[in-house]
């Protein structure tokens, strides 16, 4: 894991046959999320303004810190310079000049845990959640599952249930992602694995 930017072997240009990921902690000490602060725009420092505790403000200021050196790495630019703007469903993606390099990215966040892919020419998504008991565990996966993962979830063991959730939870999120229609896209009509790996 790292900081803030993918190891020494992934900078550079981006091939089309390529997943850059990466993972960030995102709890910093102050004066190290004051130093990235630099890489961010107006728009995003106004927005890490905005929060109201300083954990989350930090958080989102290393978050985006990270997804823009990553981005960086791959464009041969300074982070700074790189303009992000949303699509229709508030997915970030690179705004002009540098949106006809095709790159695409995503970020996923868990409390102090941040994960990041770009690919070129083609979509991605991810998505990354701490394994935790969930009271109402079998309540979301009636709204969200489709009949297939709701089956395999209740034959799993009492103790793996919670990873056999989160395992299908943060396969279909990253789908929908990837396709850019967040969860806007109706997640029971299709079918992920429970399974690990």
């Amino acid at each position: 894991m790292t900081t803030a930017r993918p190891s020494d072997r992934s900078r550079g240009p981006l091939l089309a046959t390529q997943v850059r990921w990466w993972c960030a902690s995102l709890d910093l000490e102050a004066q190290a999320v004051d130093r990235l602060v630099r890489h961010l725009s107006v728009d995003e420092r106004d927005r890490a303004a905005r929060f109201h505790f300083r954990r989350d403000a930090s958080r989102f200021v290393v978050s985006r810190a990270a997804l823009r050196i990553g981005l960086a790495d791959c464009l041969g630019v300074e982070p700074g310079l790189i303009g992000l703007r949303y699509g229709p469903h508030g997915k970030p993606e690179l705004a002009p000049p540098f949106d006809r390099f095709g790159l695409r990215f995503n970020v996923s966040h868990s409390e102090s845990l941040g994960l990041y892919a770009v690919t070129r020419d083609r979509r991605v998504g991810v998505d990354i959640e701490r394994i935790r008991p969930l009271p109402d565990l079998d309540e979301i996966a009636e709204r969200v599952f489709s009949p297939e993962e709701r089956l395999a979830l209740r034959r799993l063991p009492p103790a793996r249930r919670p990873e056999g959730f989160f395992n299908c939870w943060t396969r279909k999120e990253a789908y929908v992602k990837a396709i850019g229609s967040g969860l806007a896209h109706p997640l029971t009509r299709f079918t992920v694995s429970l399974a690990p790996g």
